[in-house]
């Protein structure tokens, strides 16, 4: 794991948890598990943060607008 990819994954959560103020952590991190394409949560475990990141950038960039 790379810290630089670590710290740019916490800054979009960050920016998450902006957009979507009414979720829950969990509810928050769960979206962003099967926007990561995670089907069963015991999968979680294994995804790379890179992986998150990106599906985490692709979020923001559809929803900036709200």
């Amino acid at each position: 794991m790379k810290a630089a990819a670590t710290d740019d994954l916490t800054e979009a959560v960050t920016e998450l948890r902006a957009l979507f103020p009414e979720m829950r952590l969990g509810q928050l991190v769960l979206n962003l598990a099967s926007a990561a394409g995670v089907d069963d949560l015991s999968g979680l475990w294994d995804v790379e943060d890179e992986v998150l990141l990106t599906a985490a950038r692709r979020l923001l960039e559809r929803n900036r607008g709200r």
